[in-house]
């Protein structure tokens, strides 16, 4: 593909379209902007090499006038002299030159409208390639934003998969036992003060037993004696 086919292919591309039908857009956005790079590299050898012609033309037409105005002096010195044959020749010179001229001139011209055009065409392309990347920019945010979504949703996925579910079920019932093996410890085991309480409790029923055998004994005692 020639350097103008790929620039005008380049210009009139729709780089978001492309993107958006793009199967892998960030491939396709580097490929585009290397194609860029290397037809803007082209185009400005061309524009350099026309411009280094065109200097070549103008001292080429520098020095037809330079002959043009030669000619046309030695005309005037020939008719001065009385010379008409020479100055006839000197004129058929000028002449002669003077067609050179108009020829040059105009590829001068011309020359100028092509660089003029190369000019055009490089501005054009650099917007385009500095559209491509910010393009470029912006698609490789989007990768890394889609990336870092992907693997918070993974996290996500992960944190709500029922093995995760199944080992907090596993850490609350290896909870629960080791809460009641240590009730099962002290179970039917009062506490010390507890303990000392009953203790009391046992004292007072005693010291009451006691004093209702003492009581009764006396009673029986008194009987005794009285018959």
């Amino acid at each position: 593909m020639g350097i103008f086919t790929r620039f005008k292919d380049i210009v009139a591309s729709n780089i978001s379209s492309m993107l958006d039908n793009a199967e892998d857009p960030e491939k396709l956005i580097k490929l585009m902007i290397r194609e860029m790079e290397d037809t803007l590299i082209e185009i400005k050898a061309a524009c350099a090499n026309t411009i280094a012609n065109q200097k070549k033309v103008e001292r080429y037409l520098d020095n037809i006038q330079e002959q043009e105005n030669f000619w046309s002096r030695k005309a005037e010195l020939a008719v001065n002299k009385g010379k008409d044959n020479l100055a006839r020749q000197a004129l058929q010179e000028k002449r002669r030159y003077t067609q050179k001229n108009d020829v040059v001139d105009e590829e001068l011209t011309e020359l100028g409208v092509i660089i003029e055009q190369y000019r055009d065409d490089i501005t054009e392309l650099e917007t385009k390639l500095k559209s491509a990347r910010e393009k470029q920019r912006m698609l490789v945010q989007r990768h890394i934003r889609a990336q870092r979504k992907k693997q918070a949703h993974k996290e996500i996925r992960r944190a709500d998969s029922s093995e995760i579910m199944n080992k907090f079920d596993e850490l609350e019932n290896h909870i629960e036992r080791m809460e009641a093996e240590a009730d099962l410890v002290n179970y039917g085991r009062h506490s010390s003060l507890e303990e000392e309480f009953d203790a009391l409790e046992a004292d007072d029923d005693i010291e009451a037993e006691l004093d209702k055998l003492k009581s009764f004994q006396s009673t029986k005692d008194d009987e005794t004696k009285d018959a």
